[in-house]
């Protein structure tokens, strides 16, 4: 009969108190009973027990080789642990490779998943189907030194002309700052003297002479009842300070922004003035202007002809079991092109609080996806909606800027919704074949 004395006295004094050391044993120890069952009933024969050796090793090289592809995969090392264990009291491997294996086992426990592993197939199938990019005929441009103004901008020529004026929309989600050189040609279907601009090419440090500063204050929380609102603090406690003094600026609530956003308690806005004003010293709060207003609310876009359509769109967000996630008015970019699915996917942000900021995905200039990107803190990359070159730079800037990121390789809204609690819950970027729990509130 097999003496199993010895090694029931090694693996109780290697045997420590937490769950995972006590079911090894217990395995182990199975395994042992199991060999000392077979010695007093029936013989097993040579060949059972090679072809039982062989399936082990088979277990623990495919555990291994698991692990390479897929560094910290919990299913492959419990099962190549196990598989290692078990060798060890086959007779004679722990003599022969005890030392060997026993590296091996630790080397096992030791493996942690690796973000770049991840990362690195969500962009290899996102670059399988590269996306065709709207086309430009970038050759009609003219060259323009950007002039920022309280809300928007000029485009001066370089004799210091004014030749074009830029509305805040068009300076917001390009993220312009004086100085910078774009081009930009005439818009016809507006108002005259407003243009396009249709990327950035440079800047240019400016003589103070040439402009008039300005300071901001970004993502002032507006407070107060209808008709007496104001704003003194930002999303993150900041107080308003101008000059180096506290204040209190109050704001208009009549005032609109692209006739559907308007000032309400709650509203996010960002406020600028002229450093040099006048009226600072007196009277800080005739200088301030709201700049931009964001949306914290889904926008209501119902019209007589496609009330059907708008409402089928509508329900997939509402059909959507809620996660258990908050935003806390944190700036999430959508990167999306050509404004695709955008309204839907604002909704979904504004749903856990958050505020939707969208990234032209098929912007495939690196000065323009970075300026859009390095004042975000979270975005969500939508593969089926990004161009070929840029999701690389998308990429890119989220790791330099220390911006939260996951990947929606789906077109589907509950696809964009996981990801999005992913990013906010520092989870893989990519779902892929794993098991993620979103947690949902009941």
């Amino acid at each position: 009969m097999y003496d199993y004395r010895n090694n029931l006295k090694i693996i109780l004094s290697k045997t420590s108190g937490d769950d995972k050391s006590l079911q090894n044993s217990l395995t182990a120890i199975k395994a042992i009973i199991g060999m000392s069952n077979d010695d007093t009933n029936v013989p097993t024969s040579k060949s059972s027990n090679n072809q039982k050796n062989d399936e082990l090793v088979r277990t623990m090289l495919q555990g291994v080789a698991r692990l390479l592809e897929h560094p910290g995969d919990e299913d492959a090392k419990q099962a190549s642990s196990s598989a290692l264990h078990k060798l060890t009291f086959v007779p004679g491997v722990s003599k022969k490779y005890g030392k060997a294996l026993g590296r091996l086992d630790r080397a096992i426990q030791a493996s942690t998943e690796t973000k770049a592993a991840a990362e690195n197939r969500i962009f290899e199938e996102a670059m399988k189907k590269p996306i065709r990019q709207i086309k430009r005929d970038y050759r009609t441009g003219k060259r323009y030194t950007v002039i920022r103004t309280l809300t928007g901008a000029e485009l001066t020529t370089d004799n210091g002309d004014v030749a074009f004026e830029v509305k805040e929309s068009q300076i917001h989600s390009l993220n312009l700052k004086t100085g910078d050189i774009v081009e930009a040609i005439e818009d016809k279907t507006s108002s005259p003297y407003e243009a396009e601009v249709l990327r950035i090419v440079g800047f240019r440090n400016l003589r103070k002479r040439d402009y008039d500063p300005i300071d901001d204050f970004k993502y002032g929380v507006v407070q107060g009842s209808q008709g007496n609102l104001s704003v003194s603090r930002n999303i993150k406690g900041e107080r308003l300070k101008i000059r180096g003094k506290t204040v209190i600026v109050p704001v208009d609530s009549s005032y609109y922004q692209d006739g559907n956003v308007h000032l309400e308690d709650g509203s996010i806005v960002d406020l600028a003035w002229y450093s040099e004003d006048v009226r600072l010293k007196r009277d800080p709060a005739s200088a301030v202007h709201v700049r931009w207003i964001y949306e914290t609310q889904q926008p209501k876009r119902i019209s007589k002809g496609n009330k059907k359509k708008d409402t089928k769109e509508k329900n997939p967000n509402q059909q959507l079991d809620k996660l258990d996630l908050n935003l806390h008015y944190q700036r999430v970019g959508i990167a999306i092109g050509n404004n695709q699915n955008e309204a839907i996917l604002e909704g979904i942000v504004n749903r856990y609080n958050g505020i939707p900021i969208a990234i032209n995905a098929f912007e495939g200039k690196k000065k323009v996806i970075e300026n859009q990107l390095k004042d975000l803190d979270i975005v969500i990359l939508v593969t089926a909606f990004a161009a070929h070159d840029s999701t690389w730079n998308i990429r890119e800037f989220a790791s330099k800027y220390g911006i939260k990121f996951a990947v929606s390789s789906s077109k589907g809204y509950q696809a964009f919704e996981r990801a999005l609690y992913r990013a906010a819950n520092g989870l893989p970027a990519y779902e892929g074949t794993q098991s993620i729990e979103y947690k949902t509130l009941k």
